[in-house]
């Protein structure tokens, strides 16, 4: 009972969770057949707990007699995994589930899950789904269980518990450090900051926004712009380009900071992959459209010609006329927008090593990041280099790296600043940030923000906040995240005058002790330029795949890490879950465009 004790948690997360990864597409409430039971399965031992029960549980907390002996989780939390419901698009879910079950990822899950559902079969799985799909789009646990075309569900304990320790690992391993990372990258000294300014209020100058649309003929692709200009204009050009899903506009609180500083910001808008392209693609989309492979080299292209087009219109338009240097840019890049950055930075594709990865890796283990940064496999060729020789900085928060460049990283011989979040869910810190950073060669500076998300450097009167408030992904937003807005506004300005004469006035905010003193209750900010050695050595363990075996040989794998890290890893920290799984990406898109509003303007 102690091991169902320590691990129920994992199957309420795994039915909470992993299963959603396909039922977040689809649900039901009737059945010919339905699960009257679970069965809690560990080696010989069983234990039977009635569904209404369960029910009875996330209705009202009512604990009966056949749940007592799981009182010590019978939480808010898990009443809360157990009560949730989602709304779903049936017409989205069936083509994606088909979709889904044709692919090589999609016959993997089912096996993966089967193994857990001890009595059932992908081909039974596979049809459980596709008549799921025929009943209500109202998922919860208690109505996949109430349609699951068995009368008893038996869920074996032991493999479920190292499943979970799969899903999204990336992720797990992130929060493992969580703690050493705040401690490692911690100032030891705590000399006192008197500036002459503060970089993240406001500057002086009376800001301009005009939007413009460029044509480029030669791959029949409209790109929109939002231009923010001041009458004094200084400094070089600043290039913004947003995440995935995502608008020009995403950012717009910074390109208005900036411009009052003189600084004249481009916010680009990528056709291919912002949300105008999810909403045309929301009916019959499938897997591949969800993100074209093509937005990885359309992308690049769009800042390289949109810089083009500026270079004339510095010359040639009255309007923006010695505005726009284009000799000298500093580009800054969100999520797949980092991606963007690091390309034009001179960061090659590495294809080959990004298709070996997806091929090897288990769907259950991929991050939200890892799924779309796979979908680049499909271009045809093993390396692709996008350098701009105009790039001279590069600006990136919470980056979608991962595989994309393997050892590429290195070639990026221009100053980088890199923004990551510690309880990002969606583009995690290790694997996305971390492991990329160590590459990099040339002047760099990691700040982390402990306990940020991958939407908090959003701005709550951004629409694509939607993004944060309609997913399972658990993000700090608005009012909360307003330390985060504060650092990114000051350290993005501090790091952008480096480039030029008035430098020396903000080195001091590029210094740990300036970057620490931005902390608030929840969120505190760390700065290093390198990262500490006991962060490398984690990286090199994490390496290492977990087991494939049994339990034993899974705890033995556990053990291993905690004696090499036993400075700064608590065991208990062990069974910590993600506050999300990797399958609920169909619910991050699904669910922004249920809450898309088209008035875009509404907060222009």
């Amino acid at each position: 009972m102690k091991f169902l004790k320590i691990f129920s948690p994992f199957i309420l997360k795994l039915l909470g969770g992993v299963s959603p990864l396909i039922l977040s597409l689809f649900c039901g409430t009737s059945a010919s057949i339905a699960a009257e039971n679970i069965v809690l399965k560990v080696g010989l031992l069983q234990h039977k707990i009635p569904v209404s029960d369960l029910q009875k549980f996330a209705d009202n907390q009512e604990i009966s007699a056949t749940l007592k002996p799981y009182n010590a989780i019978l939480n808010p939390e898990t009443q809360q995994v157990l009560s949730k419901s989602f709304k779903i698009d049936s017409l989205i879910a069936e083509q994606f589930l088909k979709d889904l079950l044709k692919s090589d990822d999609g016959k993997r899950l089912l096996e993966q899950i089967s193994e857990v559902l001890s009595d059932s079969n992908s081909s039974e799985l596979e049809e459980a789904l596709k008549l799921l799909l025929k009943q209500t789009n109202n998922l919860s646990i208690i109505n996949f269980l109430r349609v699951y075309p068995k009368e008893t569900v038996t869920i074996d304990i032991s493999k479920a518990a190292i499943l979970s320790f799969k899903v999204n690992g990336s992720f797990l391993h992130s929060k493992l450090i969580s703690s050493q990372l705040d401690k490692s990258f911690k100032n030891s000294l705590k000399p006192d900051i008197t500036p002459q300014f503060d970089p993240t209020k406001s500057g002086e100058q009376i800001i301009s926004i005009t939007t413009d649309v460029l044509y480029d003929r030669s791959r029949d692709r409209y790109i929109t712009l939002d231009i923010y200009t001041a009458d004094k204009t200084r400094g070089p050009l600043v290039i913004m380009s947003h995440g995935f899903a995502s608008d020009r506009r995403f950012l717009r609180y910074l390109g208005r900071h900036l411009a009052s500083y003189g600084i004249t910001v481009v916010s680009v808008e990528h056709p291919g992959s912002d949300i105008h392209a999810l909403i045309k693609t929301a009916t019959g989309i499938k897997l591949s459209q969800i993100l074209p492979s093509a937005e990885f080299v359309d992308r690049p292209q769009d800042i390289s010609f949109v810089l083009n087009q500026l270079t004339l219109l510095n010359k040639n338009n009255q309007q923006f006329q010695g505005k726009l240097n284009t000799k000298k840019v500093s580009i800054i890049g969100h999520s797949f927008g980092g991606y963007t950055a690091l390309a034009l930075g001179g960061a090659s594709l590495d294809l080959k090593s990004l298709r070996r990865f997806c091929q090897e890796k288990s769907p259950l283990g991929r991050s939200p990041a890892d799924w779309l940064q796979c979908a680049a496999g499909e271009l045809p060729y093993p390396q692709r280099n996008f350098k701009d020789n105009r790039i001279k900085q590069i600006i990136v928060f919470n980056p979608i790296i991962g595989e994309l460049f393997g050892k590429n990283l290195s070639q990026i011989q221009v100053p980088t600043l890199m923004l990551s979040g510690s309880d990002d869910g969606i583009t995690p810190t290790l694997s996305h940030q971390l492991k990329p950073f160590k590459q990099l060669s040339a002047e760099k500076y990691m700040i982390m923000s402990m306990g940020g998300t991958h939407m908090s450097i959003s701005d709550m009167n951004s629409i694509n906040s939607a993004v944060g408030q309609s997913t399972l992904v658990r993000e700090v937003m608005g009012e909360k995240a307003e330390p985060v807005r504060q650092l990114v506004r000051g350290v993005s300005l501090a790091f952008i005058q480096q480039l030029t004469p008035e430098k020396s006035n903000y080195e001091m905010f590029l210094t740990p002790t300036y970057i620490e003193s931005l902390s608030e209750d929840n969120l505190n900010f760390r700065m290093g330029t390198k990262l500490p050695i006991t962060i490398k050595t984690w990286i090199n363990v994490t390496n290492i795949e977990t087991p494939q075996g049994s339990l034993s040989a899974l705890k033995s794998k556990l053990a291993a890490i905690q004696n090499l890290q036993r400075s700064f890893v608590n065991a208990q920290q062990l069974f910590l879950q993600p506050e999300y799984s990797t399958e609920k990406l169909n619910d991050l898109f699904t669910g922004l465009l249920h809450t898309h509003d088209d008035q875009f303007d509404k907060w222009s």
